[in-house]
């Protein structure tokens, strides 16, 4: 199968393009953020957490959330470990998306935002507590006590951006018609 097949008919530069732009939008988006200090840490607010309902509507959006991600975190105080565990998150919660997107309740997709909540409460929880005051990473640093306030708070903040932002912009580009205008 080509990657014109795979993709719905879309050629090659559609479908990168399509990526690299949902990347730039997702990078800017948490570097504004981390200029409030909302981007990075235990608690975060990423307006870009919005994009991840995305796979939703292509499948481009998958290594383009990976990608800006990436970017993204280069910003990142945590530095190497939040670009492998930022960006791991954010490619399993685009494929998790991408892979829950027809399961829907009148029409709107409401699992959609489910799997970037989930993923980061877990991985980032997870990078969060094994990660030394030193900013040493080891698993042996890694306790239940400890993870489980560190899941809740980045899984709150996911819970508020991919469903307050993220299920309204859904449903706004369906509504539109917009989806189907910028993802065809």
């Amino acid at each position: 199968m080509s990657l014109n097949e795979k993709h719905g008919g879309k050629s090659r530069v559609q479908f990168l393009t399509v990526a690299a732009v949902i990347a730039a939008m997702y990078a800017v988006l948490t570097y504004v953020a981390g200029l409030m200090n909302l981007a990075y840490g235990p608690v975060q607010f990423r307006f870009s957490e919005a994009l991840t309902v995305l796979p939703v509507f292509t499948g481009a959006a998958i290594p383009g959330l990976s990608l800006g991600c990436f970017l993204a975190n280069l910003g990142s105080p945590l530095g190497v470990v939040d670009w492998v565990f930022g960006t791991l998150a954010t490619l399993l919660a685009a494929v998790l998306t991408r892979a829950v997107r027809k399961v829907r309740v009148k029409g709107l997709p409401v699992l959609a935002p489910l799997p970037p909540v989930l993923c980061n409460a877990v991985i980032i929880g997870i990078e969060i507590v094994c990660l030394s005051d030193a900013g040493a990473f080891q698993f042996s640093n890694f306790s239940l006590s400890a993870f489980w306030p560190a899941a809740l708070s980045v899984g709150l903040g996911e819970l508020v951006v991919c469903y307050v932002l993220g299920l309204p912009l859904m449903w706004l580009m369906e509504k539109s018609g917009a989806a189907r205008k910028i993802f065809k």
